[in-house]
């Protein structure tokens, strides 16, 4: 009896991983200086800011370690729990008034019954692409009550309307101002959102007998609800950025702004005038986080809202 041998197993050999290596190396060679230039020009500052804030500057000593104590400082500081406080109350009111006001507009316009939409969209854009500091100084001279456009209105009419500038309605200036600049900005959100909605909605809307009204509860809301939750969101951190109005407006209003009217402002003051720039950085590390938990929770809860 013949006895067959099996026949010999081929021996598998692994590929190279020096192909593998390659290609990891060749997508390292392409994000490599967008990482180098995100960590120079974003994880650095921040990274520098942390070490700031953990120091003092002593008069006897010179530059001290002091852990926490600034951070400490801050959250016991009337005049920063203030000025958050004035910019928390300036997004309450001022936001929701400017993306409702960019909303209505942007309604209008898609809606395809205003004469001249074309003309309408790129003049309420128009004020964006005007300078903030330009925007101010323009509002601000308006706002005059001896050279400006209250004081000539009093002048002429006898009148005597209240200063815009005056401690108790210099917020609300400044909401005017920035709602102005920006409402045309927050439109072009939404008007761009509005145009993508597909068209068979709209005839299917049509087919039931659907008012404007009901279309644009229905449709247009629910479909746009993504731009809002973004618009929203950008309007809450420039909010808690506002600096460049209060500053340009303090030499106009000096009795009305402080150098703590706002957190950045105070921040600002705290660095060049009162050279603390210990103090300063922490000032501004509580703000970032402040404005990152307040817009996450905005996102959350919009997104939840649209699942």
């Amino acid at each position: 009896m013949t006895t067959t041998s099996a026949p010999p197993v081929p021996t598998v050999r692994r590929p190279r991983q020096a192909g593998r290596t390659r290609r990891s190396f060749t997508g390292w060679a392409f994000i490599g200086p967008f990482m180098a230039v995100f960590a120079l020009v974003f994880l650095a500052p921040i990274a520098y800011s942390l070490y700031l804030s953990l120091f003092r500057n002593q008069l006897v000593g010179g530059n001290a370690f002091v852990g926490l104590a600034n951070y400490q400082r801050a959250l016991a500081d009337s005049q920063f729990w203030e000025a958050l406080g004035r910019v928390g109350l300036f997004l309450l009111v001022q936001v929701p008034v400017m993306l409702a006001i960019a909303l209505v507009v942007a309604l209008a316009i898609d809606s395809g019954r205003l004469y001249g939409a074309g003309f309408f969209r790129i003049s309420i854009f128009l004020p964006y692409a005007v300078p903030a500091v330009v925007a101010t100084l323009m509002w601000g001279f308006m706002y005059g009550t001896r050279f400006g456009l209250v004081g000539n209105i009093n002048d002429a009419l006898g009148t005597s309307l209240p200063n815009p500038l005056s401690p108790d309605l210099v917020l609300a200036s400044i909401g005017n101002i920035v709602t102005w600049e920006f409402v045309g900005y927050n439109m072009l959100i939404f008007y761009s959102a509005l145009r993508v909605i597909p068209t068979s909605l709209y005839e299917a809307a049509e087919l039931d007998g659907a008012g404007q009204l009901r279309v644009i509860t229905a449709i247009k809301l629910p479909a746009i609800r993504g731009a809002l939750v973004i618009a929203t969101i950008f309007s809450i951190i420039g909010s808690f950025q506002l600096f460049n109005e209060p500053s340009i407006l303090q030499s106009l209003a000096p009795n009305a702004i402080t150098t703590y009217f706002t957190p950045n402002l105070y921040a600002y003051s705290l660095s060049f005038s009162g050279q603390q720039y210990n103090y300063s950085a922490t000032v501004a590390i509580l703000m970032g986080l402040v404005t990152m938990a307040v817009a996450y929770a905005v996102q959350l809860r919009g997104m939840r809202k649209a699942s």
